[in-house]
Parts: C-alpha cells; sequence; structure tokens
C-alpha cells in the first residue's frame, strides 16, 4: 500500500506587501458590493458609494504598483503586473459605466471583479507554481 509521505507542494507565496494590496483591493470590492445595497435603500448609499468607487480605484493603482515593485528586485514572473493591470482597466471601465448610470453592465462587471480578486487573493495567499527568470 502506498502512502504520500509529503504534503502537496505549491508555489512560493506571494511578498507580504503584493498579498496586502491583492487583500486591500478585495476588500474594497466588497464594499461596494455593500453599497450599491445602500444605494438602492438609503439616502446616504449614493456618497458612501462614490467614497467606495474612489477607495477601490486607489487599492487598483497600489495593486498595480505593489505588482511591479514585487517583480523587479525579485526577477519572477511579470505576470502578476499584466493581472493587475487588466484590474486597472476594468477599474477604469466600472468608473465610466457607474458615471454614465449603465447599471446593466455596471452591476455585472463588479461581480466579476470581485470574484476575479477573491480568486487572485487565493492565489496570492496559498501561492502557486512562479515563473522564474533566470539569474544573470
Amino acid at each position: 500500500m502506498l502512502m504520500r509521505t509529503t504534503a502537496p507542494q505549491h508555489g512560493p507565496k506571494a511578498p507580504m506587501f503584493l498579498r496586502a494590496a491583492v487583500a486591500l483591493q478585495t476588500l474594497a470590492l466588497l464594499f461596494q458590493a455593500v453599497t450599491a445595497g445602500l444605494l438602492l435603500s438609503s439616502q446616504h448609499g449614493e456618497v458612501l458609494h462614490g467614497a467606495g468607487a474612489r477607495g477601490m480605484y486607489a487599492a487598483t493603482m497600489l495593486y498595480v504598483l505593489a505588482a511591479i515593485l514585487a517583480w523587479r528586485p525579485g526577477g519572477g514572473s511579470p505576470r502578476p503586473i499584466l493581472h493587475a493591470a487588466g484590474f486597472l482597466v476594468l477599474a477604469s471601465v466600472q468608473v465610466v459605466l457607474g458615471i454614465a448610470h449603465v447599471a446593466s453592465v455596471h452591476v455585472p462587471l463588479g461581480v466579476l471583479m470581485f470574484g476575479l480578486s477573491v480568486l487572485q487573493l487565493g492565489q496570492a495567499v496559498v501561492g502557486r507554481p512562479v515563473d522564474r527568470v533566470p539569474a544573470r
């Protein structure tokens, strides 16, 4: 009978500041979901949702910066930069759609962004195989 003697190997975890940036972005998106509900039921919801939008956009820009800083010194894969830049594009589209009051696209895109952010947070915390650039 064969028995597994070692735990499954995961890739190295992302640097702490990158994990914190992804966590902050995920929390900001969760706040946006909560304030979207308040927007429908309270007169203060619009103010909170607008402030949350600014915070979410700032958290996304921080995520881009953290991804760049994590990539450059360690010689790791630039893939997190692409993910962060993609999120910045999605956040920009969200802002435009929100200002234009196009809820039929704004709401589903927000749900998609939250799901992707939770997925990225899980990958940053648990770790996955990381492509390494050979040292020179």
